[in-house]
């Protein structure tokens, strides 16, 4: 049994799934269930989630790719990053990327080869589940919080389960050609993605782990 520490120590994005491992349906709900536990204001609990597997995953996939190859960078629905980039989080963002690449000996040159590797998103990391999240318009700031622990659980819920993840805002780019497949209707913002499965084992990359402040880097006692 994974206790609570182990698990938040050992999450990390997982960038290489087993494709001949499915998920079942059953699971996948338990781990929707625990998930559902998370805390929110009031309890309104304001997530929504959408499960691809099968031909519904290859459809997201395919349409995924096609604009990415083609040079479409989408327009996501919402500001993820900061407008404007400023230290210290640009060079925690690129020691993050770059250490990625570096473990996969993409050099700077490499343009095609980053490329490549972008794309892996749109193909869930050969993960069998793909979920989705999206949030009704005229949610606030609070609930978008909430948002975020709910997926913190669900994360969290699938290392118990001998599961991983990799939540992806790389799908919000192309939000506007997800969204009819999976029938999110047009009153409910796109969240983001996240791949489900089981980790691919030995995969070099699925070691990544970028490192983590101590807390005295951002704890004041008063």
């Amino acid at each position: 049994m994974v206790s609570i520490d182990e698990a938040i120590v050992q999450r990390r994005s997982i960038r290489a799934f087993d494709p001949q491992r499915p998920v079942p349906r059953e699971t996948i709900y338990h781990l929707l269930r625990l998930a559902g536990r998370a805390p929110s204001g009031s309890n309104i609990q304001p997530w929504r989630v959408w499960v691809a597997k099968d031909d519904t995953l290859k459809a997201i996939t395919d349409v995924c790719l096609a604009r990415h190859n083609a040079g479409d960078a989408g327009q996501r629905p919402y500001n993820y990053y900061p407008v404007t980039w400023r230290s210290p989080y640009i060079e925690r963002r690129r020691a993050t990327g770059w250490g990625l690449y570096n473990l996969l000996n993409i050099t700077r040159e490499n343009k095609q080869a980053m490329h490549e590797q972008h794309a892996r998103n749109y193909k869930f990391f050969d993960a069998p589940v793909g979920l989705f999240f999206s949030i009704d318009q005229d949610m606030e700031i609070g609930s978008w919080l909430d948002f975020g622990m709910f997926l913190q659980t669900l994360m969290l819920a699938a290392i118990g389960s001998g599961l991983a993840t990799c939540p992806q805002a790389a799908f919000c780019n192309y939000h506007d050609s997800v969204k009819p497949i999976l029938g999110i209707p047009d009153d409910q913002i796109f969240v983001c993605g996240m791949s489900l499965g089981y980790p691919l084992a030995d995969a070099e990359v699925n070691n990544f782990q970028p490192e983590r402040l101590d807390p005295k880097e951002f704890t004041t006692f008063v």
